[in-house]
This record gives C-alpha cells, structure tokens and sequence, in this order.
C-alpha cells in the first residue's frame, strides 16, 4: 500500500497528481483479463487526480465524494504540494463550430477527470465532470453550430456535472474530449455527419490486426498466423474498396510490423476517417468453436458492426454474435465509428481452410463493404 502524508492542507493524507504519457485512462475497478480491466475513458493529460491509495500496478484515485477509479502508475506525476479543495465551479458554457466540427466549452478552475458515454433515440452525448459544481449561469449557442442541437446539464451529485448534448443526427459520427492547452477550459470536439454518404466521398481507415512481433493466433493445422492472414484480408478490402470508386483509404499497416496500440490509436486520431474497420482472426482452446463476430465497445457505434455482422453469415458462417462494451484498444476511442470483424476461428479446422483461401478473402471483403453500404443507406432514410 502507498505511504501518504498527512498535512495540514490535505488532512486525508491523500497526494494530488497529474495524469501524463500517451493516453492515460481510469478504469472501473481492479479487475483483470486478456484485454485488461474494464476501461472507463481515456483522459487528456495534465488532469488533476487525487491519489488516495494504490493496488499493485494502478493508483486508486478520488473523482468524487461517491466515485472511485484506477489508473496505471505509469500515468501520475506527483505534485510537490497541492490542496484538496471541497469543490470546483463551473463557468459559463459556449457552442459553436468551425467548417468541420461543432464544440462545446466549459470554463473549469482546473484540468478536472471526466468520463462519457453515449445514449440513443434521440442520439446524445453524456459527460460526467467530476469534482464540479455548477455556477453555469448561462449557455451561449451560435448559429455556427451545425451539429449539435441543444446541450444543458444536470447536477447529478453535489459534486458531479453531467452534461448533455442532443445531436441533430441519430448516427453518432464521434466526438473528442479534451482540455484548452492554455487554459483550463474543457472542450468537446463533435464530428458532423459528412456531407456526403456516398461511400466514395468518405475517408474509410482499415487495420489489419497484429503484426511484427504481435502474431496473433495461429492455425489449427497449417500453423499460419494470424498477422499474415489479417494483413491479406485487409489489403484485399482495400482492393476493393478502390475498384469501387473509394480514393481516400488509410491503412494502418501495409507490411509486416511491429506497432503498438497507442501509436495505431494517435495515428489514426491524425488521419481522422470517417470510420474504422479493423480486421482479426479468432481463436478458442476448443476446435469446435467456430464462426464469424464483430465488435463494438459504444452503442452508437453498433449499428455499423450490426450491419457488418449481418453481411457476414452471408458467406454460411457460424453465427458467432455481434457483442457490445467490448474492451478492445481499436475499440476505444469516441472520435470515429469502428467494427472489429473476427473473420472466422483459425483454431477450427473448417474455418481454417476457409481463412486459407483466397477467393474468401475477396468474399469477406465484399461482404464487409455491403455491409458498410446497408449501413450508411440506412441513414438516408
């Protein structure tokens, strides 16, 4: 357990802190798998935390009087001092956008944790300010905003703020949250619905899972891997999407190579598309598990995996569910919608000699983009 000090300023004897290195996160609790415990959000950096324990390899951190949260040690710098203060007001709110983004700001006296999530019918973006207490006397919105279509907040606990903002669109194209780098001011980002659906007007992002000294599964039988055979479907996605007239297509990785999650998330934070597919092979200790899945960790991000997914048992693959909240890094940002598709089981032999195939790599492609097209004619109507 972690020693602290008790003073005068800080009579709990809890120690104040920064967050800092590439995108630090809380998560729920202490709990542990193969994809890591239960993520909460993402944060920016230079967000106060207070640090009132420790548990092996994570701070437990105070976001309010009735909420808790851990954090990789990894992420906090310690201040050299700091009060506790037994709240922080909220300023006054602004809305308004540029040629591509509407924003929200909200004035903070300090670089304060939250977390969102994202409700539906009608489509809004919820966010929990920790540590907050409204003084928001009034919410100024300009006609520049084109997206959002009103925004208020509730005081849910006398020092938790949620705010709300109602999207004009049912489909949630994604949004950013960060902090001002000047000031304190917390700013949320909201991507608009593109200007055109058509498919070959939109910028599309496909990751091909694994890679370099990450190889993934590996066959039942023929002992391939799955960072050859994701990078094979991915590239053949791309094939195809180009054949259909899309010109504006980021990969993740084109070769064999090692790239860790943070880099593949920041990398595509700059590229910006408009949506994510990222392609996987699965695998089971059981031979007899087999079939087709695609993942979404955001309920507004599920009607693209649902409409995949659909596609999909198109080409007679055990149906192997379309599943939600999933705890995936690719599955982790808000800023873009994104569908992890697990093609089939390299650990099932029938799968296996599908995946080697590569006349079903050109049938899983086309099935992913009527997929993305069912999915995006869906909300002309």
């Amino acid at each position: 357990m972690l020693a602290f000090m008790v003073s005068a300023q800080n009579p709990a004897g809890f120690r104040m802190g920064k967050t800092t290195g590439k995108l630090p996160y809380l998560e729920y609790g202490p709990g542990d798998d193969r994809l890591g415990g239960a993520k909460m959000t993402y944060l920016d950096s230079n967000i106060l935390v207070t640090v009132t324990d420790s548990l092996n390899t994570d701070y437990i951190v105070r976001l309010s009087a009735n909420h808790k949260a851990f954090i990789p040690k990894e992420n906090v710098r310690f201040r050299d001092s700091g009060i506790i203060h037994p709240w922080h007001l909220s300023g006054n709110w602004k809305i308004y956008g540029d040629d591509r983004y509407d924003y929200l700001s909200v004035f903070l006296p300090e670089k304060l944790p939250y977390r969102s999530y994202m409700q539906l019918s009608p489509a809004r973006i919820a966010i929990d300010i920790f540590g907050v207490t409204s003084n928001t006397n009034w919410i100024t919105q300009l006609q520049t905003a084109k997206e959002i279509s009103r925004a208020w907040y509730e005081q849910v606990e006398d020092d938790v703020m949620r705010v709300f903002i109602e999207l004009k669109n049912s489909q949630h194209w994604g949004y950013h949250i960060g902090y001002d780098s000047i000031s304190n001011k917390l700013i949320v980002k909201v991507k608009r619905q593109p200007p055109s659906l058509d498919l070959k007007k939109m910028r599309i992002a496909v990751d091909a899972g694994h890679g370099g000294d990450n190889v993934g599964a590996s066959g039942v039988t023929s002992r391939i891997t799955e960072k050859d055979y994701t990078l094979r479907i991915a590239k053949e996605l791309e094939k195809q999407l180009k054949k259909s007239g899309v010109k504006n297509i980021y990969m993740t990785r084109m070769i064999d190579t090692s790239q860790g999650m943070p880099e593949r998330i920041l990398a595509l934070r700059e590229a910006d598309p408009d949506f994510l597919i990222s392609i996987h092979l699965n695998s089971s200790s059981s031979d007899t598990i087999r079939g087709t899945s695609s993942y979404y960790r955001y309920i507004g991000f599920r009607p693209l995996t649902a409409a995949i997914h659909h596609r999909m048992l198109e080409l007679k693959l055990y149906d192997f569910g379309n599943t939600g909240s999933f705890n995936f890094a690719l599955s982790g940002p808000t800023e873009y919608p994104n569908c992890l598709v697990e093609v089939a089981f390299l650990s099932n032999p029938e799968d296996e000699k599908r995946i080697l195939d590569p006349k079903f790599h050109k049938a899983v492609a086309l099935k992913i983009q009527a997929g993305i097209q069912d999915w995006l004619k869906s909300l002309k109507k």
